[in-house]
């Protein structure tokens, strides 16, 4: 019998950490959402959100599936890749072009796992018309019948609000929150899971801004280095026309462009896109509140954009904390 692995079901944010009733909770990994499919004769198939074949770039979890995982498992979860205790979403993106011997070499030196949360397809069986709690059940015990290899993790999954709670401890090592999923609900191309992300307020500088310094739309953010440096950390969501108009109200430009030190370099419009951003570059001496998430890449910049709170007046930039913390 031929089968194909569904359209993923996709999640909408939420502002509370609090476990809703009649759900479960399972952390929100900072990887790639990937499907996984094993099917006759040994062929596996690893799939991207969007249904890009990622198999080639990861080696070790396509041997993983082939040796440990039946012939028609389908399975939803998440790639991660751990270093230096931390989940390091850049090195995946870093292997996702690697292909043959260089995808190999890069799985001896950043071996990725495969984070299983959901089992769609069993043997013959199309699961995505079981309810959530009956596919969870059929997941945990595909992972008890079987020695399965690192490579190859199952989950955690709780309806205790109390266990969830404390999952949100490990966002040190970035993990970004938590995905809540209806018990009674069966897997659906739609957007209903729920996804909450660990944020917290901090202060950074305001380096540069993009539309103008009269009506600025989004804001480019840096914080001093140990070495007296101003060094890029990220960048806000577009600010509402109040916060616009307030923060115009703070900005000047440098006396040269040449006197930032931010002159003659280029920012992206986004993690991992090469499209780049028509900045002005303003005097570094305003300090904005923010919003950010947990998830970093390997230069501590913040890889999600930031939300703009309010200009901290009563900060001076010496105040703000320094680049990567």
């Amino acid at each position: 019998m031929t089968w194909s692995l569904p359209e993923p079901m996709l999640t909408v944010a939420v502002d509370s950490p609090a476990l809703p009733a009649g759900y479960a909770a399972e952390p929100k990994w900072d990887g790639f959402r990937a499907q996984l499919a094993v099917y006759k004769g040994g062929r596996v198939l690893l799939r991207s959100r969007q249904g890009t074949d990622m198999t080639g770039s990861f080696p070790e979890i396509r041997t993983a599936a082939s040796v440990q995982l039946p012939p028609g498992t389908g399975l939803d979860g998440e790639l991660v890749v751990w270093e230096s205790d931390r989940l390091a979403f850049e090195r995946l993106q870093q292997r996702l072009a690697r292909r043959g011997k260089s995808a190999a070499e890069a799985a001896r030196q950043w071996p990725a796992h495969y984070v299983a949360f959901d089992l769609l397809h069993q043997g013959d069986t199309d699961l995505t018309r079981w309810p959530y709690r009956a596919r969870r059940a059929a997941l945990e015990a595909l992972f008890a019948e079987r020695a399965l290899p690192t490579a190859l993790t199952l989950c955690p999954s709780t309806t205790d609000p109390a266990v969830a709670k404390q999952w949100l401890e490990w966002a040190a090592a970035g993990l970004e929150g938590l995905c809540f999923k209806r018990l009674d609900e069966p897997y659906r191309p739609v957007r209903s899971w729920q996804k909450y992300k660990v944020r917290v307020t901090t202060e950074a500088i305001v380096g540069a801004v993009t539309g103008s310094l009269a009506a600025p739309r989004t804001v480019l953010l840096g914080r001093y280095d140990q070495a007296g440096r101003l060094q890029y950390t990220g960048r806000s969501t577009t600010l509402s026309p109040a916060a616009s108009r307030t923060l115009a109200e703070q900005l000047t430009q440098p006396p040269a462009a040449s006197a930032h030190p931010w002159d003659g370099w280029t920012f992206r419009a986004g993690f991992g896109t090469q499209h780049t951003l028509d900045v002005h570059l303003v005097q570094p001496d305003v300090v904005i509140e923010v919003a950010v998430d947990v998830a970093r890449d390997a230069a501590g910049r913040w890889r999600h954009p930031a939300r703009a709170h309010r200009i901290r007046t009563d900060i001076h930039v010496a105040q703000v904390p320094a680049f990567g913390e």
